[in-house]
């Protein structure tokens, strides 16, 4: 059953030179096989028209605005259109294209915040080629927090989560070096994190009670102090502050024993303590499906869970279903998020 959508969701061009604009016309061409939420591509024109030659595609793309996407999309691919600066070849990123994609992602975030677009999603970026051009974040989320942050006037917290078909993971350390983590890991953080979990999960995915397990820093989670301190200093007292406030967190749990079947039934979504310990078991599990949410935002955030993807870009190697599971989730927590409301 294909679900009716009052608004479209906004889908920023991310880098014009990687795969966003192949599994984008991927996605388009699958929309009534798949039930897809419609969508308006926020990014060049010319840039598809040129993918869509290069990749043997025949789609019809109208430039069109956020009100009559809807009516677009069921013909052909819409596109609010931003020129990306240069004739853009796939596979050969250019700084050139990056004011073209940052504008993208504003303008997505600005119609979401309006009201105009029920979500956003974002295609993959390349980050050496915004920092080349100046671009002062680490990353999307940072830049998102900052653009929520500028409209509402509230400084909030993003939080990565990992979201796919058998498991949700949240890393509560992102992008820094292992041997950074502990230093950066504080109950305050684990605590903050969990919180904005809890409720988002509430919000957003319509968890009544949501069961969050927390994983532990150190093989074993630390063995009663044996193998590290931080299980009991830092990540137990966090666990039960969460439990004083009503938040249904259980751990410090083991990493090693938490993903198999039977573990993953006990709980809607795993607390890792750093970066690779709350990946590899979601894209083991979820690789081509896995997808990217951002939490804390006021607004509905997904991504495909992969890069630009350049060596395969314009190649017809690209495979769209981390995109179109990024679109089916935006399309579920902006329905969802609406009825929260």
């Amino acid at each position: 059953m294909t679900l009716s959508f009052s608004r479209p969701l906004a889908l920023s061009q991310g880098d014009p030179a990687g795969v966003g604009p192949d599994v984008t016309l991927l996605a388009w061409m699958r929309r009534r096989e798949l039930g897809l939420p419609p969508f308006v591509f926020i990014g060049d024109p010319d840039v598809l028209a040129s993918r869509a030659k290069l990749l043997g595609l025949t789609i019809a793309i109208r430039e069109t605005d956020c009100t009559n996407a809807n009516d677009v999309f069921a013909d052909a691919l819409p596109v609010l259109p931003i020129t990306a600066g240069i004739d853009v070849v796939a596979g050969e990123p250019h700084v050139a294209t990056a004011k073209s994609t940052i504008a993208a992602i504003e303008r997505a975030v600005s119609l979401t915040m309006s009201g105009e677009a029920l979500g956003v999603v974002t295609n993959p970026i390349a980050k050496s080629v915004l920092y080349e051009s100046g671009f002062p974040f680490p990353g999307h989320t940072e830049f998102l927090a900052d653009l929520a942050a500028r409209a509402t006037g509230q400084a909030g917290m993003p939080v990565m989560m990992l979201a796919g078909p058998k498991l949700r993971t949240i890393p509560v350390t992102i992008h820094i070096p292992l041997k950074d983590v502990p230093q950066a890991l504080t109950a305050d953080l684990i605590i903050e994190t969990c919180r904005i979990a809890d409720a988002d999960l509430r919000r957003r995915f319509g968890i009544e009670q949501p069961r969050l397990a927390i994983a532990g820093l150190n093989p074993h989670a630390g063995e009663d102090g044996t193998i590290g301190k931080e299980d009991e200093t830092v990540i137990k007292p966090a666990i039960q502050f969460l439990r004083s406030e009503g938040i249904n967190a259980i751990g410090p749990l083991p990493a090693d024993t938490m993903f198999h079947d039977d573990a993953r039934a006990r709980y809607d979504v795993a607390i890792c303590m750093y970066h690779d310990q709350a990946l590899i078991p979601a894209k083991a599990l979820g690789f081509d499906d896995a997808v990217n949410v951002t939490l804390g935002l006021p607004f509905v955030r997904t991504s495909p869970d992969h890069g630009t993807a350049f060596g395969i870009a314009g190649k017809g190697l690209a495979r769209e279903n981390s995109l179109v599971a990024a679109l089916k989730l935006a399309g579920h927590l902006g329905r969802t998020t609406e009825g929260h409301r």
